[in-house]
């Protein structure tokens, strides 16, 4: 595997020419009602992007008949009418087919749960992405993903003649949040308002956020967590669900997401792993404090703005969040670096768009930032 400032050598397919645009499908079958993180970086990165020297078509679907179809028979179809096309899948691993053509498909990868946590799938993941991702990734030429952390993982499982090319994506304020008075608010607020985003699932380990919650109880300190995302699958479900302390909200609209995010103290995550971590960065538009697990994905989109916790470790975690809470004007410091956090990571992201998107400016395959 290369990362590499450049895809080299460059892929130039017989027959072609830089004269003109090269055509570029962009497979958004996987958008639809609900917006989650990897619908929304396909929406900024790919749907919003004008790539330059690039003829790009999206290709959508319509429910999940529609969905399988373009993915399974369409597209291969449109690789088939259009020999020098470039494919591009921000969303749902290519058909099997496309490794026919790994010199015209990229992949956008989020991250390598498909892979490496497949225990924490739900039964559709298993059955219907996972063993296509996994075929993908050791066969294909050309990635880009979203962070460091997933690109280092990436290495372990592609071709040798592999090209990864880092593209993160900005973070746009999606909730509309103000910190507003938050710097101002009172230091010892009762009960504590934690808030966390994203489905009810194994990977989330919300049985530790439960823990920690009862551990911060336990401490003195009451607290209440807030759950916004789908109710989703796992052992943690009904223990949430039945707890006096803990709203799972499931999926809100924007507005009321902004009406929950803006009113909490703390932002916690207690996830296994994460391929980027998302809204734990959009949330910092609120000047939200951030409490994570102490890992790498998490240093790297949180820098200096967050407070790191070992979740297996729950009582010091939980005093840990007491002292945060505790410290004096924390909330001034935390909101400052909260939103300090968001300007460095989207000017990283902006040097990063500006490289990709010339991915298509000198023929079928331009540059990219190098790692």
């Amino acid at each position: 595997m290369t990362l590499s400032g450049r895809l080299d050598p460059p892929l130039q397919q017989p027959g072609t020419t830089t004269a003109g645009p090269v055509q570029v499908f962009i497979d958004l079958t996987h958008l639809g009602r609900h917006v989650t993180g990897i619908e929304r970086v396909s929406i900024e990165q790919f749907e919003k992007v004008e790539f330059a020297n690039a003829d790009v078509r999206t290709v959508r679907s319509d429910g999940i008949l529609s969905l399988i179809w373009r993915q399974q028979v369409w597209l291969p179809l449109l690789a088939l009418l259009h020999p020098h096309a470039v494919f591009v899948f921000p969303g749902f691993p290519p058909s099997p087919l496309f490794m026919l053509i790994r010199d015209r498909v990229i992949l956008y990868v989020h991250d390598l749960f498909l892979i490496t946590r497949r225990q924490d799938l739900g039964f559709k993941a298993k059955a219907y992405m996972a063993w296509p991702f996994a075929f993908a990734v050791k066969r294909l030429k050309h990635f880009q993903v979203n962070s460091e952390k997933t690109a280092g993982e990436l290495a372990q499982f592609v071709a040798l003649d592999a090209a990864v090319c880092l593209y993160r994506p900005s973070v746009r304020n999606v909730f509309d949040l103000e910190p507003g008075d938050r710097a101002q608010r009172a230091s010892d607020t009762s009960p504590l308002s934690l808030v966390t985003l994203g489905t009810v699932e194994p990977r989330k380990n919300y049985g530790a956020a439960l823990a920690l919650l009862d551990a911060l109880i336990a401490a003195g300190r009451p607290a209440h967590l807030h759950i916004i995302g789908r109710e989703g699958w796992g052992e943690a479900k009904a223990a949430l669900a039945s707890h006096r302390h803990v709203t799972i909200h499931g999926y809100l609209s924007a507005e009321q997401a902004k009406s929950v995010l803006e009113a909490a103290d703390v932002y916690v995550c207690t996830s296994h792993d994460e391929g980027l971590g998302l809204p734990l960065l959009e949330a910092q538009y609120a000047g939200l404090a951030v409490v994570a697990p102490d890992r790498a994905v998490f240093r790297e989109v949180l820098g200096l703005s967050a407070t790191l916790i070992e979740p297996d470790k729950l009582s010091r975690g939980a005093a840990t969040i007491v002292e945060l809470v505790s410290s004096p004007q924390w909330r001034v410091r935390t909101t400052a670096t909260a939103l300090a956090n968001v300007a460095r990571w989207n000017a990283l992201a902006a040097r990063d768009a500006a490289s990709v998107q010339q991915t298509f400016a000198d023929g079928p395959w331009g540059r990219c930032e190098a790692l």
